[in-house]
């Protein structure tokens, strides 16, 4: 029987359907060959911790990498690229107006690639500081966790990554209303929705080159990111379904040519091909986790619309993929 008379804990007020979704980042660089990361102060709190904030919900449900991203140009003035994923925090936050609340923190590794360093009101002081200090200077243990992860990974040499994504087209035009050449079918309103919600998604990951297949429900699933970036989409038969039919060795070709470059890209391809392309990335998986991840993905496919971001250190044959995250269509 319960005791009316005693106070509920914070955490027992806590809905547990409810969470507050955030997304932050460990901004990182090397200064005179030292990994120094950066810590945000917030006056109102008076705390050090890494720059975060909670998903932005209009006009749709920001992705959780495209917080991230957004997150730290704001708080900190520093454009960063994200690069493997850390831990997440889970903890409760106690406030004034709504009470207790869950609060999950999704971070990632980011190097920093442009700012310029203007800070908002929140954050009045951004501090670069060596590992050590900035264990010290951290306000919470629970921020610890992320700092320890990016010193394993240093430590490993699996830090300085880059990214290759994996696009599944997004929903298109049914086969069965579609009376013309099938390389022809565009997306529908609901397809033309996640190609333009995909846009901040693949921005946050730095991507500088577009491969896909020429069919137009795939260029027109990366060409919203492609005008904002002022990329050339890179057209490849391999990679659309009637190309992969006559000769199914083309897609890997491509991916093999991606990988050799080792520059941060998008890869948009159909449901028949992908399931070979992840599976050539299993192949140079770094560990069975990751392998498990890409295998997976290749056996129980992708969702229209769906991101496999795949992170790599080395390119070509030399490479290996270290870690892989997947972001369904907002």
């Amino acid at each position: 029987m319960s005791d009316p008379a005693r106070v509920p804990t914070a955490t027992e007020l806590v809905d547990p359907d409810a969470v507050v979704e955030a997304a932050g980042a460990v901004p990182w660089r090397r200064r005179d060959g030292r990994l120094e990361v950066a810590l945000v102060h917030r006056p109102r709190y008076d705390d050090w911790s890494w720059p975060k904030g909670k998903v932005d919900q209009s006009p749709y449900r920001e992705q959780l990498p495209a917080t991230a991203v957004r997150e730290v140009g704001e708080e900190t003035g520093l454009l960063v690229r994200l690069g493997r994923p850390l831990p997440t925090a889970c903890y409760t936050v106690v406030r004034r107006s709504l009470g207790p609340q869950r609060k999950r923190v999704h971070y990632w590794a980011a190097e920093v690639i442009g700012g310029d360093g203007r800070l908002e009101h929140e954050i009045d002081e951004v501090a670069w500081l060596p590992v050590g200090e900035a264990s010290s200077r951290l306000s919470y243990a629970r921020d610890r966790e992320q700092l320890r992860a990016v010193v394993v990974h240093d430590k490993a040499g699996q830090l300085e990554t880059w990214p290759l994504l994996v696009v599944r087209h997004a929903h298109a035009v049914g086969r069965g209303h579609w009376r013309k050449d099938d390389r022809l079918r565009p997306l529908d309103a609901r397809g033309a929705a996640q190609a333009a919600a995909l846009v901040p998604l693949v921005t946050a990951y730095g991507v500088s080159r577009v491969v896909t297949s020429p069919s137009v429900r795939c260029t027109d699933t990366l060409a919203p990111f492609a005008e904002r970036a002022g990329l050339r989409m890179r057209l490849r038969d391999g990679l659309s379904e009637e190309g992969y039919a006559a000769a199914p060795d083309r897609a890997a070709r491509h991916l093999a040519k991606t990988i050799g470059r080792g520059e941060p890209a998008a890869l948009c391809s159909h449901r028949p091909v992908l399931p070979d392309l992840l599976s050539a990335l299993a192949a140079s998986a770094g560990d069975d986790v990751t392998r498990d991840a890409l295998t997976g993905a290749a056996e129980h496919g992708m969702g229209k619309g769906e991101v496999l971001v795949a992170h790599l250190r080395g390119t070509g044959e030399a490479s290996q993929v270290v870690a892989v995250e997947r972001h369904g269509a907002a």
